[in-house]
């Protein structure tokens, strides 16, 4: 990287490229802008001259141009293709935001809808929508989903064969497809060489927090998506993301190259959530009664208790059955086969609660799970708030119990030892520390959320151990029950 001619020469050919290959030159673009997101992080790996050649652009950068709003009427396709008689919060910003060209980053709760604020705008604008995502393994679920509602939508990943792939890149180059989901790897192979020459009206990034250092789930490979814009010739970019502090929405703009994004953050508060947590060790239950009385007072309703370990979620799925509960155990050790039929049987309603490490949740369509129990601590107050936003999808009170010791947190310390980068590791260590200090805080649970993410909320009066002391799950669930009609998941 110290030879910066070597820069020079890149910086020329992407302004004119040999022959006058756009494709070449979306390419280079790519790198272009992968540099620039790599001297802003090891600015030690460049000479002065080669850091001048891909220092940004001084000054502000310009506002995109703004275009007229296809015709139609988003509120008709809302109700006659997708089936919904309105919008939630912050969808109806985020699809005007889109439809008028603008770039757009939406933190939205997990559950709040937020594959409909590209979905719809996939739509009404024609051409191509490229939605980047890393669930591979929920992609098909996802494309047959659309299917069911009309739209035209595929996948282009790792797990297709050579000629089914060559196939679907000649659909998607002949402009057959409104929706075409890639993860991010992707975009290096054989999607984005077939999203080249495609016209594309919009770029959809799901799980936006995966490209900041500061998120809680950061993964290199996002890294890559800072060139989306200039090589897929300057569509507008829809970041989303259930669980973002505002230094991570601030980060991920400037990472994806966002110009004047518009944004909408949704309130963290669901008050159907009850948040309580429980300190294990000392002369109280052990965490396997605990988990126990807990799913027998929720007895045949959908539940998940996540565990840090694969080896825990095995044992407490064993003792679970032994105690007749039908449950079963999730993690990234099992074969694919294994774990479809594990997340086919949850949903399908044949398994009652799924044991799982942090793989299970992303993705999963669920509306009606009770209850999320912790048996051991998340290693991020967003990771946490994103697994207990899998419950009560339906608006009907759900169970947030989190069992927790400083045990917990020297167990993310060991994780964290397992991490090349140093700086990476003592951000992990930090979040945990963070984790475990809300769970020792006194004070409204919801609240302590909000100021977590930049917002100011009231005490929740009912919704946490904290505001109701000793009010159980049950009691509240007939409350919420004649108090909430139930509400279709989307």
């Amino acid at each position: 990287m110290k030879h910066h001619p070597d820069v020079a020469s890149l910086l020329a050919a992407w302004r004119d490229p040999p022959g006058g290959d756009d494709e070449l030159r979306s390419r280079i673009g790519a790198t272009v802008a992968a540099l620039k997101s790599l001297r802003r992080d090891r600015p030690d790996l460049f000479s002065p001259e080669a850091a001048r050649l891909v220092r940004p652009a001084p000054g502000p950068a310009a506002a995109p141009e703004r275009r007229s709003p296809p015709a139609g009427n988003p509120d008709a396709v809302l109700r006659e293709v997708f089936g919904f008689p309105s919008f939630r919060p912050g969808q109806r910003e985020l699809v005007d935001a889109v439809l008028a060209g603008r770039d757009a980053l939406g933190v939205l709760p997990t559950g709040s809808g937020k594959s409909l604020t590209y979905q719809l705008p996939a739509r009404m604008l024609g051409g191509v929508t490229l939605v980047v995502s890393p669930l591979i393994a929920l992609m098909k679920d996802q494309v047959e989903a659309m299917g069911r509602v009309g739209l035209r939508a595929t996948f282009l990943n790792s797990a297709l064969d050579a000629e089914e792939r060559r196939t679907r890149v000649a659909a998607v180059r002949r402009g057959e497809y409104e929706l075409v989901y890639a993860a991010p790897e992707g975009l290096e192979g054989a999607a984005g060489a077939a999203l080249a020459g495609a016209r594309l009206s919009l770029v959809a990034v799901d799980e936006a927090h995966c490209i900041s250092h500061w998120g809680h789930d950061f993964r290199p490979a996002y890294r890559n998506l800072a060139g989306l814009r200039a090589r897929f010739g300057g569509a507008p970019v829809l970041a989303l993301t259930a669980t973002a502090t505002p230094k991570v929405a601030t980060d991920i703009a400037e990472q994806l190259g966002m110009r004047d994004p518009a944004l909408f953050r949704g309130s963290v508060f669901r008050p159907n959530l009850r948040l309580e947590a429980v300190k294990k060790g000392g002369d109280g239950p052990g965490s396997r009664d605990e988990i126990l009385s807990r799913v027998r007072a929720r007895r045949g309703e959908s539940g998940i208790v996540y565990c840090i370990a694969r080896k825990s979620a095995e044992s407490v799925a064993e003792f679970l059955r032994s105690r007749k509960v039908k449950a079963l155990a999730y993690h990234a050790g099992l074969e694919a086969g294994e774990r479809e039929r594990v997340q086919d049987a949850f949903l399908g309603g044949s398994a009652d609660v799924v044991v799982a490490t942090v793989a299970f949740g992303m993705g999963i369509d669920k509306p009606d799970i009770r209850y999320v129990i912790h048996r051991d601590m998340p290693g991020s107050v967003e990771g946490y708030c994103q697994e207990i936003g899998r419950a009560g999808r339906d608006g009907e009170a759900s169970d947030c119990v989190l069992l927790y010791s400083w045990a917990d947190v020297m167990a993310h310390d060991r994780l964290a030892e397992g991490t090349d980068d140093a700086a990476t590791a003592r951000l992990q260590r930090l979040k945990a520390r963070a984790m475990f200090e809300w769970a020792e805080s006194a004070g409204c649970r919801h609240r302590l959320l909000g100021r977590h993410f930049g917002e100011d909320l009231p005490p929740c009066g009912a919704s946490c151990d904290t505001c109701a002391p000793g009010r159980t799950g049950v009691s509240l669930v007939g409350a919420r029950r004649r108090a909430a009609p139930s509400r279709r998941s989307r």
